[in-house]
C-alpha cells in the first residue's frame, strides 16, 4: 500500500510503498484480543501470597481449657477466626503464563498494523534525527504530522537523543522496532514510523 512520507519537520517529501502482508490484512480481532490477554497475563508476577494457620508463628498452646470455661471450645490462637490468624483460601504464588503459536502472535501484529493504517494512524518518516534532546522538537514533529493524541514512535535502532526528548510528554512514547507489541500498538492512537523501523518489522513479520 501506497502511503504519504513525511521529513521530522512534518512537510510531506513524497510517498513510500509498506507491505500488503503486513499493513493491508483483514484484522484478525479474536486473534488480537488472544495476544493481548496473553501479554497482560504474561506480566503478572504471581508473587501474591498469604500464610495459613500452619505457617502463621505461635498459636501452639491451647488458648483456655476445652471444658468448664463456658466459652466456645479452641485449640489455637492462629485458627481463621482468630484475629492474627491464618487466611483461608488466601492466594499463593503461581505462575499466570499464556502460550500462544509464534504465528498467532505475529497475526496479531499485523492486524493491529493493518487497523491502524486502515484509520489513518499511522506516519511514516524518512528519518527522525536531532542534535540534543529537546521537548519542543519532537512536539513540533507530532504537531507537525497531525497527531492530535497518544502516539509510539518506533525506532529502528537505539536513539537515546530522541528517546529524552520523549520523557517528559505524557501519552508518547519511544519503542525500538524489534519490540514491537500488541499492548502498546493498542494503547496508543497514532504510530510514527522512521524508514529504518519499517524494515525492523518488515524483517521478522515477513518469516
Amino acid at each position: 500500500m501506497r502511503v504519504p512520507l513525511y521529513n521530522q519537520a512534518g512537510n510531506k517529501v513524497g510517498t513510500t510503498d509498506l507491505p500488503d502482508h503486513i499493513f493491508k490484512i483483514e484484522p484478525n480481532r479474536p486473534v488480537m484480543h488472544q495476544a493481548l490477554v496473553r501479554q497482560l497475563a504474561n506480566a503478572r508476577q504471581g508473587t501474591a501470597a498469604t500464610k495459613t494457620r500452619a505457617q502463621v508463628a505461635g498459636g501452639g498452646a491451647k488458648p483456655w481449657a476445652q471444658k468448664g470455661t463456658g466459652r466456645a471450645r479452641q485449640g489455637s490462637t492462629r485458627s481463621p477466626q482468630w484475629r492474627h490468624g491464618g487466611v483461608v483460601f488466601g492466594p499463593t504464588p503461581r505462575s499466570y503464563r499464556q502460550d500462544m503459536p509464534k504465528k498467532m502472535r505475529r497475526l496479531a501484529l499485523r492486524s493491529a498494523l493493518s487497523a491502524k493504517a486502515a484509520e489513518d494512524q499511522i506516519r511514516v518518516v524518512d528519518g527522525i534525527k536531532f542534535d540534543a534532546p529537546k521537548t519542543k522538537q519532537i512536539e513540533e514533529m507530532l504537531g507537525g504530522l497531525s497527531v492530535t493524541s497518544s502516539a509510539l514512535i518506533l525506532l529502528g535502532e537505539k536513539n537515546f537523543v530522541v528517546q529524552k526528548s520523549v520523557a517528559n510528554i505524557a501519552d508518547v512514547k519511544t519503542l525500538d522496532a524489534k519490540y514491537l507489541n500488541l499492548r502498546d500498538l493498542l494503547g496508543h492512537d497514532f504510530l510514527v514510523v522512521p524508514l529504518d523501523a519499517v524494515k525492523v518489522i518488515e524483517g521478522y513479520l515477513t518469516k
